[in-house]
């Protein structure tokens, strides 16, 4: 294990982070999919950062990854990024109220994408995404108001049930 780095401080943040004060079985199962799909890549690239590539943690974490692949095209969750992308053009309010992960990855317009696992801001860049980056992300997906927002029966919950009924 390496010396003590900033990237372990962002997964010890992460870690500490809990959903136990909401009710995930009243989430929007498509939502919550996508938001547990994002920690994960959150902590899997925070994890190749404070760990070798090879080790155990992130050997699993790829484990994960590679079955999160088959696992997003089912059912209404192939439809999630079209959904972030009509945000964008018909609500703009509420796309600019999601977790900017979301709207960079899935906004066909950005350049930010998930490559080979690890989030990438910048395809031409090499260097490391910076620590307080995760921070803010991290922060993002654990906003009471965004998790509110993506029970059943919530804004973000209808509105994509709505959207996937008509497309």
């Amino acid at each position: 294990m390496p010396e003590e780095n900033e990237y372990l401080t962002v997964l010890d943040y992460l870690y500490g982070k809990s959903l136990m004060l909401q009710d995930t079985s009243g989430f929007n199962k498509v939502l919550y999919f996508y938001l547990i799909d994002s920690l994960a890549h959150i902590d899997y690239t925070a994890g190749i950062y404070a760990y070798n590539y090879g080790s155990p943690k992130n050997i699993i974490g790829a484990e994960y990854m590679r079955w999160r692949v088959d696992e997003e095209k089912k059912g209404d969750r192939a439809k999630f990024p079209a959904f972030v992308n009509w945000l964008r053009k018909n609500n703009p309010e509420k796309f600019n109220a999601l977790p900017s992960l979301w709207q960079m990855i899935y906004d066909t317009e950005d350049p930010a994408s998930y490559r080979s696992f690890r989030i990438v801001f910048d395809p031409d860049s090499k260097n490391p995404i910076p620590a307080n980056v995760f921070y803010a992300v991290i922060d993002e997906f654990f906003d009471t108001e965004f998790l509110k927002s993506i029970y059943a029966d919530a804004s973000l919950g209808t509105l994509f049930s709505t959207y996937c009924s008509q497309n």
